[in-house]
């Protein structure tokens, strides 16, 4: 087992996608200025300029530019992490856009670029360290390090009216947060989700205004890095399969779904008189607009944003 106080990254080598600006270039310098070795990757030459930070820094980047919705940019980043610093050890998959309509004002293409980035893109890099992965176990006859940082939100536990597809996007990406963290496990890897809030330019149209003139703003994105540095480091080799919420100066561990109330047909088989019989006085007594939303994340929030 892994010495509890292990945080140093030296040695490993992390995969950070649309690590170009935001939260994303954040989380490449944090896991830099532990010693990781990181693979830069966006869509244009703003992956350069974050390789030029981390070298500052005194550790090693490279940067691979490309759409993470293209399937085959998976295995180019494994390569790279590979080829260029000999391992690859953490894959944050951060990388995401928003196209923000009503449902019934929502394109075809809205629904896929949101779907194709963040999903898909999560889905195609955690796919090929997987690969990776299992070959590294088998060669090694036993566990390896792997760590996988997925990026969810909020909005799949609330189910925002304008985001169905973002929500769904996010709620996807936590079922696949959940199935690479069982499928993984047995060769040493971990994989958890967090939904971060962080004041970047792509949510500069949520959080109000409210930086300080000094100190670290409440809503500031390095909030998040070093917890997502954290995950990536030894010490958090037992923390596999979580949800959390981070932001400001908390992180909330997310309970799984429970059980609220079973239904049971009298006589083995459900009529629909029956339902009608046993689930609307039911849900007649749950507190009014009760749904399966987990709107008890908003009490959360005391920065004000």
């Amino acid at each position: 087992m892994p010495n509890s106080v292990d945080t140093s990254l030296t040695g490993r080598t992390a995969v950070v996608t649309g690590a170009g600006a935001g939260l994303g270039r954040t989380e490449a310098l944090a896991l830099a200025a532990r010693g990781a070795s990181v693979v830069v990757n966006d869509i244009g030459s703003a992956a350069d300029d974050v390789v030029r930070e981390i070298e500052a820094l005194g550790s090693r980047a490279i940067a691979v530019t490309g759409d993470v919705s293209d399937w085959s940019l998976g295995d180019r980043l494994v390569e790279a992490a590979v080829d260029t610093f000999g391992s690859l050890d953490i894959v944050v998959n951060n990388a995401g856009i928003t196209r923000d309509a009503m449902l019934f004002n929502m394109t075809e293409k809205q629904w896929d670029d949101v779907i194709a980035i963040h999903l898909k893109g999560h889905a195609a890099l955690s796919r090929s360290a997987a690969v990776h992965w299992r070959a590294a176990g088998k060669a090694a006859g036993g566990p390896v390090y792997g760590r996988v940082i997925n990026t969810a939100s909020e909005a799949f536990l609330l189910g925002g009216a304008g985001q169905a597809n973002y929500a769904a996007a996010k709620a996807g990406i936590v079922a696949l947060t959940l199935s690479t963290s069982r499928g993984l496990a047995k060769y040493g890897v971990t994989a958890n989700a967090i939904c971060p809030r962080a004041r970047t330019e792509m949510t500069a149209g949520v959080f109000a205004d409210g930086e300080p003139d000094t100190g670290l703003d409440i809503m500031a994105p390095e909030r998040v890095a070093t917890f997502v540095a954290f995950l990536a480091t030894p010490a958090a080799q037992t923390i596999n399969g979580q949800v959390f919420v981070v932001y400001s100066d908390m992180v909330a561990l997310m309970a799984p779904p429970t059980v609220q109330q079973k239904f049971v047909a009298a006589d083995g088989v459900f009529t629909v008189e029956e339902f009608a019989d046993q689930l609307v006085p039911y849900v007649a007594e749950l507190p009014a607009g009760q749904t399966y939303s987990a709107s008890s994340i908003i009490e959360l929030d005391t920065t004000g944003t």
